[in-house]
């Protein structure tokens, strides 16, 4: 494997001249030859997910082994420490976020799947193997880090391979692959409390996959538009041949030659994404990933064994219900996404989630309510992580690789995903000292502004991508501002 930056057997021959080689053709004479076949790019798709599936096994493999870990590492009952243990990860997410698009840009997307997976590997082994809660954040930290770079490099991999007819559809990849990754680390924690040290085995789990992703990516095709924005034209034909098929090849080199003329070929810099025409897709994109985090729903995810505990429901059985919840609406927004569009499925999924986080606070009133509070609680949590899968879920991490153009969307991505981690992490670190001091019906009631803020934002600044090139997406923005 090649792990230079650049290779000098490759020249960069600027955008602009690499497109007078080409016969620039409509986006229309792509249909000449009839829609590109989704099976060819399926299987490339398919193992760029398994990062997605490591992000939701991490974000769930210490729900319910929590308490056994803080027992065994001797911090049991200490808020701040339990805390700190699922959010260090998130930490360690922002610092390997912050360089997932300068590697993405540098080493290509293939190669950079294969960095994240090293210290997911790394770190799963040490938090297995260790006997301190030092040790226990120091792989958490670790295994962040390849969180944080494979989710954005595996948003713009998926974008940048998929025909445009489902590209949507292999956008909601991403969300059922992080569905089944919550699923799993919630099946194989239940033993938990039945065998001692179980947990450990539940960290030597994750490296399993992550082994096959670097593996995997071995036989993978390359990004086209990185080779294309590299300068290495012959072989995004190749690519694109492996991709949408030897039809299509011509329309799409003249596609990305079309978006690109008087590009001037040199990398942006992330002071330019800051002002001129990249602010306004960059300020949607941070906006977005903020408003999904203030939802609350990675404290859902994290601390829902907490919540139903506190409550008297067997966290075993509302867990179970919550994946599965999570995994349907993942399911029918794959269904829908190329249907009913992005911003239609994300506008609704805000407002349900404003509804059921709603449910949530009244359910919180267990004084008056009595035996329904129960019913409220958990119904509501069910159908929160219900709508977030229609929509909120799935459509950021689709959408901003869309609406980004080529030259900038390793970077901007690295932003927006950045953000994400930030508020992430704090809201994560401190989910359950708001909960003690503020109390579950405030608490709840902030998450459900922020749905509703969330889905005004909307409505007033997305815009729909269905159906459309990327090229297509890029051209009509640049005619709008």
């Amino acid at each position: 494997m090649r792990w230079k930056l650049k290779s000098s057997a490759y020249k960069r021959v600027p955008s602009r001249d690499a497109a007078m080689d080409l016969d620039v053709e409509t986006p229309a004479k792509m249909a000449d030859g009839g829609a590109p076949s989704w099976r060819m790019s399926l299987p490339h798709v398919c193992v760029a997910t398994l990062t997605s599936f490591l992000f939701g096994y991490h974000s769930g493999v210490v729900n319910e082994p929590l308490e056994s870990i803080s027992t065994d590492l001797g911090f049991a009952g200490n808020t701040l420490a339990e805390g700190l243990v699922v959010s260090i990860c998130l930490g360690g997410a922002f610092v390997g976020c912050l360089f997932s698009g300068s590697i993405a840009d540098g080493i290509g997307r293939r190669r950079a799947f294969q960095l994240s997976a090293l210290p997911m590997i790394i770190g799963a082994a040490v938090s297995a193997l260790t006997n301190s809660l030092e040790g226990m954040l120091l792989g958490r930290f670790l295994v962040g880090t390849g969180m944080g770079l494979g989710p954005p490099v595996a948003s713009l991999y998926i974008t940048e391979v998929s025909p445009p007819s489902v590209r949507g559809t292999y956008g909601s990849f991403v969300q059922i692959a992080t569905c089944l990754g919550i699923v799993v680390s919630l099946l194989i924690g239940t033993p938990v409390k039945d065998i001692d040290r179980w947990w450990r085995v539940c960290f030597w789990v994750a490296a399993v996959p992550a082994t096959l992703q670097a593996l995997g990516m071995e036989f993978c095709v390359e990004s086209p538009q990185w080779l294309y924005k590299c300068g290495r034209t012959t072989e995004a034909e190749i690519q694109f041949e492996k991709l949408l098929g030897p039809l299509h090849v011509k329309s799409a080199m003249a596609e990305l030659s079309r978006s690109e003329r008087g590009d001037d070929g040199e990398n942006v810099k992330y002071s330019e994404l800051f002002y001129g025409r990249n602010f306004n897709v960059v300020f949607i994109g941070t906006t977005l990933f903020a408003l999904q985090q203030l939802s609350g729903i990675n404290s859902v995810f994290y601390f829902s064994s907490t919540v139903f505990r506190s409550v008297g429901v067997p966290p075993n059985l509302a867990n179970i219900c919550m994946g599965i919840a999570n995994l349907s609406g993942s399911i029918v927004a794959m269904l829908l996404m190329d249907k009913l569009g992005r911003k239609v499925l994300l506008s609704g999924s805000f407002l349900g989630m404003a509804f059921a986080m709603g449910l949530q606070a009244v359910g919180a009133n267990r004084h008056h309510l009595g035996s329904a509070s129960v019913y409220l609680s958990v119904g509501g949590m069910l159908l929160f992580v219900l709508t977030f899968s229609l929509g909120a879920g799935p459509v950021p991490g689709l959408l901003l690789p869309e609406i980004f153009p080529n030259k900038i969307r390793a970077k901007a991505m690295a932003l927006c995903m950045s953000v994400h981690w930030v508020v992430n992490f704090f809201v994560s670190l401190l989910f359950l000292r708001l909960l003690e001091q503020l109390g579950p019906q405030v608490l709840y009631t902030m998450f459900s502004s922020a749905c509703v803020v969330a889905a005004i934002f909307v409505r007033r600044h997305v815009v729909e991508t269905k159906g459309k090139t990327l090229q297509e997406i890029e051209v009509s923005l640049l005619q709008t501002q």
